[in-house]
């Protein structure tokens, strides 16, 4: 709803072609998600909708699979769905997306790809010539990445972490120097404090991250923070350690 919702205006207009992207793209869910978004709850009672298009690349070959049956049997174009590490194998390299969203994995090291990512990063034109993180978590990576397929004349990036990116590294480190770099660049829109308990299998606070080429005049040199922490109720029945859920007025409150 955050990442589509300013664009209700332009996403009405008929015949238009709209791409959404996810580098960690697991089976497929939220571009799936997402272009559903945008048809049922955008465009509602329309007769023309948008064409919606559907990008996404996945590391583990299972998941990967099941994105691409989904495609196939959605109508997509399942040659969109590719497998590998985003990171290291990116593979749409000349691509660029109006939407770019993603849950990168928490906490998983890059230690195996790290001269690759090293030598990435002392090429000016490259994805992590801002800085690299520490090896132990390649979050701010998939951040970087993100920000690399957005479009010159504009997109919107919708990014799911832990509190990791937001907080690890002194002043000089490596996230430090992403964080400064996206501010610099004015890309970073909002963070949302979101509730703990969330998911199935971690209780850990975690924050979407809003990110943008295209701020609007009001909203320029800004950052919206929201603590959103509180806006929940109990699950009716915990599953894992997934015990409170989201509600439709929560959403709308932020």
């Amino acid at each position: 709803a955050i990442l589509f919702t300013p664009d209700a205006k332009e996403l009405r207009q008929p015949g238009i072609i709209r791409t959404i992207y996810d580098p960690a793209c697991g089976t497929g869910g939220m571009v799936n998600v997402g272009k559903r978004y945008i048809h049922e709850e955008i465009c509602g009672d329309m007769d023309k909708k948008p064409d919606v298009r559907t990008f996404g690349q996945e590391l583990n070959e299972q998941s990967y699979a099941i994105a691409k049956s989904e495609a196939l049997v959605s109508g997509e174009d399942a040659d969109n769905i590719k497998l590998g590490n985003s990171v290291t194998q990116d593979r749409f390299q000349t691509n660029r997306f109006n939407y770019i969203m993603a849950n990168p994995p928490y906490g998983v090291t890059w230690k195996k790809d790290q001269d690759f990512i090293i030598e990435e990063s002392q090429n000016p034109n490259g994805r992590f010539y801002a800085g690299t993180p520490r090896t132990s978590d390649g979050q701010l990576l998939f951040v970087q990445h993100m920000l690399s397929k957005m479009k010159r004349e504009g997109s919107r990036v919708g990014v799911v972490t832990n509190g990791s990116p937001l907080f690890s590294g002194g002043a000089g480190s490596g996230e430090s120097n992403i964080r400064r770099w996206i501010i610099e660049n004015d890309w970073l829109d909002c963070i949302i404090a979101l509730p703990k308990d969330l998911f199935y299998n971690t209780g850990i606070a975690t924050y979407i991250w809003i990110l943008t080429n295209q701020k609007t005049e009001q909203r320029r040199g800004k950052v919206q923070l929201i603590d959103a922490s509180t806006f929940c109720t109990p699950a009716k029945k915990s599953l894992g350690s997934k015990r409170n859920a989201i509600r439709e007025e929560d959403i709308q409150r932020v």
